[in-house]
């Protein structure tokens, strides 16, 4: 029998699907495993190939394979969809991932230690927390909006809807709305708390850690984007350069092109979603003072001149995106640039 070099693990909760091939790609077994027999099965077989789909659980899994002597390679589930033949079936799945792991052109994802996912779960926690409490705020909102209670837009304004939930003589709110709204005023008070000790360990660390202490002296970088940087960029080398990195956020131009006419539309919003909102953000902010701050960077105020906001603070994020790698990839810290005496701020 010849021997297996490529195995394609098609992961699940409780079945398992693996396909094996030898040299020359042909198919050697494709069975199904249950949970408890991933690691038994991956012990008697020799060092091969294991492809993956970079799903939830994936790295886990890589590490413990990885352990066994296997080269263990996680591929976007994007890349592997067009390996499928026909239909959608776990043995399909696996026999494509097993085809799309000896690309030598395929783009693999970086296996993620267990602590860099434990940062990652601190990040989603306070994101889901943020939701949460602008969705009870929303709600307090709309409930007293419909008694003709009403404050200003922003978290700040909220403080005075919640006083007049816990003002007992306040007459404008019946006793069953009264006792309804403090229960979603507690929550906010709650996960304000909450969020409020994540924010401050993620402060403390980003102090601590050297990279992101670096990353922080970008304007528009902070803990937050440092922490998120750190977890979901474990490996910045794998980048061939700044641009790339940048087309890996999705914060360059989606290329529609053919018959030799260049067409660039919107930017592609690939990659993480929420790396790439907190540069934007952070870009914003940034935008947002210089638009009014006479000792702005001159390419700045440029900028903002020829073209709108929002379309600025994109460009000003790719710039943010390029800075971030050549300091993962060379040390350093932000130096920002001299104006030019022959500039004259506009």
């Amino acid at each position: 029998m010849k021997q297996v070099s490529t195995i394609g693990l098609d992961l699940a909760k409780h079945v398992f699907q693996v396909h094996g091939a030898d040299n020359e790609g042909s198919a050697l077994f494709n069975r199904k495993l249950r949970r408890t027999e991933v690691l038994r099965f991956f012990e008697r077989m020799p060092p091969c190939l294991v492809g993956m789909e970079a799903c939830g659980g994936a790295h886990y899994w890589a590490r413990e394979i990885a352990q066994l002597g296997h080269d263990v390679r996680l591929i976007p589930p994007a890349y592997v969809k067009p390996f499928v033949k026909r239909g959608k079936t776990d043995a399909a799945d696996a026999e494509a991932i097993s085809e799309a792991v000896i690309r030598k052109t395929m783009r693999f994802v970086p296996i993620k230690t267990a602590e860099q996912q434990a940062d990652a779960m601190v990040l989603k926690t306070r994101a889901l927390l943020v939701q949460q409490r602008t969705q009870s705020v929303n709600a307090l909102r709309a409930h007293l909006a419909e008694l003709g209670i009403i404050a200003a837009g922003g978290l700040p304004n909220v403080a005075a809807l919640m006083t007049i939930v816990r003002e007992a003589e306040d007459t404008r709110l019946p006793t069953a709305a009264r006792f309804a709204l403090a229960a979603i005023v507690d929550q906010i008070d709650a996960l304000a708390i909450q969020i409020d000790v994540l924010e401050r360990t993620i402060v403390t660390e980003s102090k601590r850690d050297e990279s992101m202490r670096r990353l922080t002296t970008i304007p528009g970088v902070g803990a937050i984007t440092a922490a998120t940087i750190k977890a979901l960029v474990p490996d910045p080398g794998g980048f061939k350069s700044g641009r790339h990195f940048a087309a890996w956020v999705g914060l360059t131009p989606r290329p529609h092109s053919s018959g030799g006419k260049e067409r660039l539309g919107r930017i592609s919003k690939m990659g993480n979603p929420e790396l790439r909102v907190l540069l934007v953000l952070g870009a914003t902010a940034v935008l947002r003072i210089a638009r009014n701050d006479e000792k702005a960077r001159h390419w700045l105020k440029a900028l903002l001149a020829r073209r709108p906001f929002k379309v600025a603070a994109v460009a000003l994020a790719n710039k943010m995106a390029r800075i971030i790698w050549a300091l993962l990839n060379k040390g350093g810290f932000y130096n920002a640039p001299k104006p030019s005496p022959n500039v004259v701020a506009t």
